[in-house]
């Protein structure tokens, strides 16, 4: 009896849903991925013929064809189910083609969730391949093929071999290039802060700071000004003049779309987003649960926060039965929120596909990570369906003459979504009774200098956010964006900081003063809505890449003939010792190296030593040196390697705790730059500040 052959993209997807259709009826197999594509070799777009793509079948996939072609062959029907986005549609209407599958023929299946009946109410509404939804795929493969290809190789002549341009990852290297520039050219602002202690007559504390005078807010500037208002407060006592009583609410958050969750699993969990979205591939193809494969949570990359009818009932019954009526935000009162921007599709949000199997419950069956994955998703969107928090806030305001200061203490009232969804440690901030006419009595004053930031440099978090608000790529170009530039040496970490390396800003520079309108965020992001409306059928694909083009090959012509060559070789102190010449700072295809200035007379060279300028604390010869892990991660380790195997993530300081006599490390955080000894036991009572990273250095 013929079967019916499912194609969807991954092996781990094909073993889950072959279980949920049966091998009796069915037969699913998977494409691994894209199946054809433009050559590695050749720029494999007609530009003479109104820009046909010349597609091949990918280097390495014939068995997989074959394979597919021989299933398709023997089967009555052929249904195509790749993931629900343009990526996925293309993939599909490439399978059409090799497998001679007629466009027009219902032959499309799409499910936004990896379960059984997701899967079976699919089978039964096939649909046609969307071609404007390939159509928008194919406009930005050829773009991004156009821009690679041909700009590229310009990068090749005048800088080095291996450089790359592209549509997405040169705009990103440039915000993070601009950043840059303007971290270096902030120039500080002082400011003072006064901070006052103050008893009330029945001896209890309160804290109040410096808001202004004569009921108007006004910032210190200088110490002459917090001179003339500690002469006049100088001994005597705040008046409560006001005492303000109200609630306030803090809205649930909305369930995640694919920025958000980035965003939230690098600041909650720590993530790099491509760890994020790897780990959460695997829970949406399918975990092994009780001899079951479970597709965990719905399709990963959306850009929507809409929820299902079926997902959200799911939802109150299980606040209903499992955390309290009065915690559940009735339906009627969830006013959905026009999404302003655009969507890609139709998809729901990222949610889990059973409420009911909640983290701890299956924590047996995940690994460490998925199950912090899960645990952010499921609690996000238990969440997104419950009661606002609520605070009472209590604003107490005080003068001293004409002066004001001011304190504010909250206690929750109701916990809310936070009952699920808190990943702080809050603490009540409560105000002694107060009343009006009261008077404190002065105990303590604290002026503190205080000097401005310069903007902070962009986290993985805080650029996938940017990205998104200026509409540039989309939930599936983020993480692959980032990782490119920081594998072509254009950025590198600095703990959680991205930071352009000189590299990056050299070719940033060359693209900006050569081809600035396509690093422009306004092209970028208009060349993004200008897919969109391909996907909407209101434009022909082929003219929005003809539309682009012709200045970008005005661009190159001028191009080739402007640009200097740059040498990039760093001259040091180091000699040769074949030669005696300098030896020079190489970039290599895997990084930077040192050769001989003489060559290719003299052909030495060897690896480049990244001292940081400290004795190893272990056997007290070596140098401290700064390497990197086969994942790329910074490390310390000692130069006698292997006679001597120190190693440490933090770096040592050169410095030795005066406490236990272990040596101190540099602990660096979000926020601040701290010194810190080695000994885990010691260190919580021995901490000084980096004077480098002063907390009085606040962003005004």
């Amino acid at each position: 009896m013929a079967k019916t052959l499912v194609i969807v993209e991954s092996p781990a997807k094909a073993k889950t849903i072959e279980k949920f259709l049966g091998k009796g009826h069915y037969t699913v197999k998977a494409s691994v991925g894209h199946v054809r594509d433009l050559p590695k070799s050749k720029l494999g777009v007609d530009i003479e013929n109104n820009f046909d793509p010349q597609y091949i079948n990918i280097r390495g996939k014939g068995d997989v064809i074959k394979e597919l072609k021989k299933e398709a062959k023997k089967s009555k029907k052929v249904y195509l189910a790749t993931d629900p986005d343009r990526e996925g549609e293309a993939i599909s209407w490439h399978l059409a083609h090799i497998l001679d599958l007629d466009e027009k023929d219902e032959c499309r299946i799409e499910f936004n969730e990896i379960t059984k009946d997701a899967i079976k109410k699919a089978i039964k509404s096939p649909r046609n391949i969307d071609i404007s939804v390939v159509d928008a795929q194919q406009a930005r493969r050829v773009l991004d093929r156009l821009l690679g290809y041909q700009i590229s190789p310009i990068l090749w002549l005048k800088v080095r071999k291996g450089l790359s341009a592209g549509r997405v990852q040169s705009v990103t290297t440039k915000l993070i290039c601009d950043r840059e520039k303007e971290i270096k050219a902030f120039i500080p602002v002082e400011y003072w802060t006064i901070d006052l202690e103050a008893k009330t007559s029945n001896g209890e504390d309160v804290s109040l700071k410096f808001y202004g005078k004569d009921n108007k807010k006004i910032e210190i500037e200088n110490e002459e000004m917090v001179n003339e208002i500690l002469s006049d407060i100088k001994d005597k006592d705040l008046d409560v003049v006001s005492i303000e009583s109200k609630s306030r609410k803090k809205a649930a958050p909305k369930p995640f779309t694919t920025s958000m969750l980035q965003q939230e699993a690098a600041n909650k969990l720590s993530f790099t987003t491509k760890k994020t979205m790897s780990i959460a591939q695997e829970l949406y193809e399918g975990i092994d649960i009780d001899k079951e494969t479970v597709g965990l949570i719905s399709y990963i990359r959306t850009d929507s926060k809409r929820i299902s009818d079926e997902a959200k009932e799911k939802s109150k019954a299980y606040i209903l039965d499992e955390i309290g009526e009065n915690y559940y935000k009735n339906t009627a009162e969830q006013k959905e929120k026009k999404e302003t921007k655009k969507v890609q599709d139709a998809h729901e949000a990222i949610r889990p596909t059973y409420v009911d199997k909640t983290p701890d419950s299956i924590k047996s069956y995940l690994s460490k990570d998925q199950y912090k994955l899960y645990n952010l998703i499921w609690r996000r969107f238990v969440a997104s369906q419950m009661e606002d928090s609520v605070f009472d806030i209590l604003n107490l305001e005080c003068q001293i003459g004409n002066y004001i200061f001011k304190a504010t203490g909250s206690k929750m009232k109701f916990d809310g979504y936070t009952k699920i969804y808190n990943f702080t440690d809050r603490e009540d901030k409560i105000l002694p009774d107060i009343k009006e006419g009261d008077v404190l009595n002065l105990e303590n004053i604290s002026p503190l200098q205080h000097f401005t930031n310069p903007p902070a440099r962009f986290t993985e978090a805080s650029l996938v956010k940017t990205l998104e608000e200026l509409g540039i790529g989309r939930p599936s170009t983020y993480a692959p964006t980032i990782t490119t530039i920081l594998n072509r040496e254009y950025v590198e970490k600095q703990g959680t900081s991205l930071c352009p390396t000189e590299l990056g800003i050299i070719v940033t520079d060359i693209l900006e003063n050569n081809f600035q309108k396509f690093i422009d965020v306004d092209f970028t992001a208009q060349m993004e809505n200008q897919l969109d409306e391909i996907e909407e059928g209101h434009i022909e694909w082929k003219k929005v890449v003809s539309d682009a083009y012709e200045p970008l090959r005005e661009a190159i012509e001028v191009a080739i003939e402007s640009i200097e060559k740059i040498n990039m070789d760093e001259e040091t102190d180091e000699i040769c010792e074949n030669c005696g010449e300098n030896m020079v700072i190489k970039y290599g295809r895997f990084g930077k190296f040192m050769a001989c200035k003489n060559y290719p007379e003299c052909k030495t060279t060897k690896p480049l030593v990244n001292k940081v300028g400290v004795k190893c604390p272990k056997c007290h010869e070596g140098d401290i040196i700064l390497r990197k892990s086969k994942k790329g991660k910074a490390f310390y380790g000692c130069s006698n390697y292997p006679e001597c195997d120190f190693i440490a993530w933090n770096k040592p300081t050169g410095e030795v705790c005066d406490k236990c006599g272990s040596y101190m490390i540099e602990k660096v955080t979000k926020s601040e730059t701290k010194i810190i000894c080695s000994d885990k036991d010691c260190n919580k009572g021995n901490i000084k500040e980096n004077k480098d990273a002063s907390d009085e250095k606040i962003e005004k």
